[in-house]
């Protein structure tokens, strides 16, 4: 009663401080409209013709509502809160394993090192029949994550099937605290320019970033860093301001949040002495870099503190905050927007205001507004970042597409691993391996439909319906012979990427995600083009002077 009376002590201070009249009119309609909501799902519970589940009715009731607003204002509750530890604080209680559907088979993607199931023997590739007595074959991957994570110290007892064994394998896990690391990858590209592959943003993203830098000061001369934000969605604002003070001048202003009232303004600062004051800088980003990732990607190019490589990035410029609610719930609800130094927002889609045909209003480029770097050169608002330097990520081939939707090249090396469980060091892909896998494809009824013959078939069969001469005909069904002809030589026109990927595979069953970074970075074309640029002075100084 007393905490009650408090928390009212507090909000006839508010309206006494502010205006009781200004909020008089916005309760009224608050308690009435609460009073209607609460009349309608009564009797629609305990009246409507059918059993209705109450709680069902009411989450789409309270999703209903939300969906008027912007789609990261949401109710969450059972699961969704583990999705929030996982965000603020980077853990949770598990066995360390990344599972996914394979053959319509949950299976292990990849063991983290370190953790129970990694030491004990679990493996990419095992196909997961049993957790705790229960067969999972019609489970969904979200499922078999909540059975399998857990109190740590509490135990699992999986089954699994894996190749080359002919009897099922048995595995008692003992479920650990799960550190989630925010930087999944560090190392050199080339002539001492060091990589941090950032992932997310938790809590300990900022001290992760630190330890990476020093680690390759380490290591030799480090003449620049690559930072890669790429299909990083964001997180904590506080891990941008962090991770952005590591680079940025003591002093510098990262970051200014507003809320619907004045009052609720404030500005993020740099407040430590930066770790890499001096190096130069390249933030490579792509059109999945959102939130976080923006704030760190904007602050840097709005205080000319180095140079974003890539593409646009997603534009989302929008602030949420966790609100705790009764029974375990929670609410994340959109409370403010930010605004880099420049003093830009770079939010993409106004979600209040839409065309009258339904679609969510977006501000063409002709209308938006120019700001200023700190050496004065031009930026635009809204619509995400637009990098100094674009390079387009590679489009790979829709054979390659095709060959990952079908996950081969993952079920190949787990035929391989098994072939060659002791292959030692890094793995080359050799003509050999290569033949190895056409047979598996062979073997495995690999079948692609080529894009230009699905035209062709398509036309063909319009053709034939609307009444077109044999003739015709007949010389497009020659062309689809001649498709059928050269489909035979679509591994080899493919050749190399099948290569790179495979390469990639490989290297990360014998040496771990780690091992998988390592080998990509040879192919990436993004990184490698932000490296050089780091190494070229004049080039890197020019995109950050004014253009006059």
């Amino acid at each position: 009663m007393k905490k009650q009376t408090v928390i009212i002590s507090i909000v006839l201070v508010s309206f006494a401080a502010l205006g009781f009249n200004a909020y008089d009119n916005v309760y009224l309609k608050i308690n009435q409209n609460i009073d209607i909501f609460g009349r309608v799902y009564k009797e629609i519970v305990n009246n409507y013709v059918d059993e209705v589940d109450p709680e069902k009715f009411m989450r789409s009731g309270i999703e209903g509502m939300l969906e008027t607003l912007d789609p990261y204002t949401v109710f969450m509750a059972g699961r969704e809160e583990d999705d929030i530890d996982l965000l603020t604080h980077g853990q949770y209680g598990g066995v360390g394993i990344s599972i996914g559907v394979r053959d319509g088979v949950i299976t292990v993607l990849a063991p983290t090192e370190g953790y129970s199931a990694f030491k004990q023997g679990v493996k990419a590739g095992d196909k997961i029949i049993e957790v705790d007595g229960v067969a999972i074959t019609t489970m969904n991957p979200d499922s078999v994550r909540f059975k399998v994570r857990g109190e740590p110290g509490t135990t699992v007892r999986m089954i699994i099937e894996r190749e080359g064994e002919k009897k099922p394998i048995e595995f008692t896990l003992v479920r650990e605290e799960i550190q989630v690391n925010n930087v999944s990858y560090s190392g050199f590209i080339t002539n001492n320019v060091g990589y941090i592959r950032l992932d997310r943003f938790s809590r300990r993203a900022g001290e992760e970033v630190r330890q990476a830098i020093k680690e390759l000061k380490a290591k030799g001369d480090l003449k620049g860093i690559v930072l890669d934000l790429r299909d990083n969605p964001g997180g904590l604002l506080e891990a941008a301001v962090e991770i952005v003070s590591k680079f940025a001048p003591k002093g510098s202003t990262i970051v200014t949040t507003r809320g619907r009232k004045g009052v609720e303004e404030r500005t993020y600062k740099v407040e430590e002495e930066p770790i890499a004051a001096d190096l130069p800088l390249a933030i490579v980003m792509n059109k999945n870099s959102a939130s976080a990732s923006e704030i760190v990607a904007g602050a840097v190019q709005d205080l000319d503190r180095g140079i974003i490589v890539g593409t646009r990035s997603f534009g989302k410029g929008l602030v949420q905050t966790v609100i705790p609610l009764n029974y375990s719930a929670s609410m994340k609800i959109t409370t403010a927007r930010y605004y880099i130094p420049s003093g830009r927002s770079i939010q993409e889609i106004d979600y209040l205001h839409k065309n009258k045909d339904g679609v969510f209003a977006i501000t063409p480029d002709s209308l938006k507004r120019e700001f200023r770097t700190l050496r004065g050169r031009i930026v635009k608002e809204l619509g995400g970042l637009s990098p100094d330097s674009t390079v387009e990520d590679v489009r790979r081939s829709d054979y390659y597409v095709e060959l990952m939707r079908k996950a081969m090249f993952f079920k190949f090396a787990t035929t391989f691993v098994s072939k060659h469980p002791d292959y030692g060091g890094d793995v080359t892909v050799t003509a050999d391996v290569m033949k190895e896998f056409e047979q598996y494809l062979n073997d495995q009824k690999f079948e692609f439909v080529e894009p230009a013959e699905k035209k062709l078939t398509d036309l063909r069969d319009q053709m034939k319906k609307e009444k077109y001469s044999s003739t015709s005909v007949s010389g497009i069904e020659t062309l689809i012979t001649q498709i059928h002809s050269e489909k035979k030589n679509a591994f080899f026109r493919y050749n190399d990427e099948i290569k790179y990927e495979l390469s990639e595979e490989l290297n990360s069953r014998y040496n771990g995600e780690k091992g998988r970074a390592r080998i990509a970075l040879t192919y990436d074309v993004q990184a490698q083009t932000a490296a050089s640029l780091l190494l070229d002075k004049m080039a890197y100084e020019g995109m950050l002077k004014l253009k006059k």
